[in-house]
């Protein structure tokens, strides 16, 4: 079950990112330039941001069985319109479509994921789901690039559609049937948006995590800029970061099992430091390869708050569960932001390390509020 979930999750994150590498190939279809065509990338994460908690809150009393089949259909659907978009608006309005999904998607994803372990596994179980994301970085990516320059751009969103229909089925196959929650309703799911812990911990992945995206964001530039690596070489980089990611979801969750918050805390102290390091080790091929590896590795942070979102949600599961990619598609925003902030001050490419640096120790402030907020309750 654990693997038809990760399915899905491959799925979303191989057109999340390789749109990117896909832009210069549609911009040259749709006949737009290729900062007119970022906006799709733009309209994609703001779907994340509007769907997650809309979906999350109106879907209270659907199976969370029904409800992840009909998501991954949605996306299918929209990643199709998406090949098939015949000028740049459409493009936009089909994007957006597909971002929908994606927040509950993985948000109710997880929730069943750890309702199949006992207590103790459940970030492993959550691990184990968004492993297909990270997954998707190594593989997917490369594979839809492949696919976009080989056979155009449209035959990659086809085949993250295929793989959508592929997780439905594997949904219906596998899922155990569920009913609906006991006293689950619209309401009751917006009861999560006055438990001041979930704003917290939304607020750690928000700010915390932004520093990982204002580094990554300018990686491609900085390697040929600074660290002066040839066009062939840059790819293994960027995989050194994918592969960071999925050994931080295989490892991380089973210290996060025995000890949540102080892993989290850890983790966003460990960012600090690699990011810190940052500008030194990009200098050379090898020592920015093992600290890009290195904040991959901090990108178990997700899964880490995930479980911590179950924690502290009560009975509002869903909403606080979706709201957690909602979270980190605004430190999408805001890491590549502040990053582009200190380059445009004529501190140089490698500043990102820096402000990634400062966004990692803003929330480790803010995890550190959480945390004696908790202890202040139990006394």
């Amino acid at each position: 079950m654990h693997f038809a979930l990760a399915v899905g999750g491959f799925a979303i994150g191989t057109t999340e990112f390789a749109t990117m590498s896909l832009l210069r190939y549609f911009a040259r279809d749709l006949q737009i330039d290729e900062p007119t065509a970022g906006h799709v990338i733009s309209s994609y994460a703001l779907g994340v941001v509007v769907g997650a908690p809309i979906i999350a809150v109106l879907s209270a009393r659907v199976t969370r069985r029904t409800l992840l089949m009909a998501l991954m259909g949605v996306f299918a659907g929209a990643n199709l319109l998406s090949a098939l978009a015949p000028t740049y608006a459409w493009m936009l309005v089909f994007r957006f479509a597909s971002g929908l999904p994606h927040g509950a998607y993985f948000g109710i994803a997880t929730l069943v994921a750890a309702s199949l372990v006992p207590t103790e596994r459940r970030t492993q179980a959550v691990g184990r789901v968004l492993l297909g994301l990270t997954v998707a970085t190594i593989v997917g990516v490369p594979l839809a690039n492949w696919l976009g320059r080989v056979y155009g751009w449209r035959w990659a969103f086809a085949a993250v559609a295929a793989l959508a229909l592929l997780c439905a089925a594997l949904i219906a196959l596998f899922a155990p049937r569920d009913r609906t929650v006991a006293g689950a309703s619209p309401l009751r799911e917006l009861g999560a948006l006055r438990r001041s812990q979930v704003w917290l911990t939304l607020a750690i992945g928000a700010i915390g995590f932004g520093g990982i995206f204002s580094v990554y964001t300018y990686l491609g530039s900085t390697l040929i800029d600074v660290t002066k690596v040839s066009a062939a070489m840059a790819p293994l980089v960027f995989s050194a970061f994918g592969v960071g990611m999925t050994v931080g979801n295989l490892v991380i969750p089973r210290f996060a099992d025995r000890a949540l918050m102080p892993t989290a805390g850890w983790l966003l102290a460990g960012s600090a430091a690699v990011l810190a390091a940052y500008p030194l080790a990009a200098a050379n091929f090898w020592s920015v390869t093992i600290d890009v590896f290195l904040i991959g590795v901090g990108g178990a942070l997700a899964t880490v708050l995930q479980t911590r979102l179950m924690d502290v949600a009560g009975d509002a599961q869903s909403l606080a569960a979706a709201l957690n990619h909602s979270a980190f598609n605004v430190a999408n925003a805001l890491g590549p932001w502040l990053g582009g902030m200190a380059i445009a001050a004529g501190l140089g490419l490698t500043s990102t390390g820096y402000v990634g640096c400062a966004l990692a120790l803003g929330g480790l402030l803010v995890w550190a509020l959480s945390r004696s907020r908790s202890t202040m309750r139990r006394m």
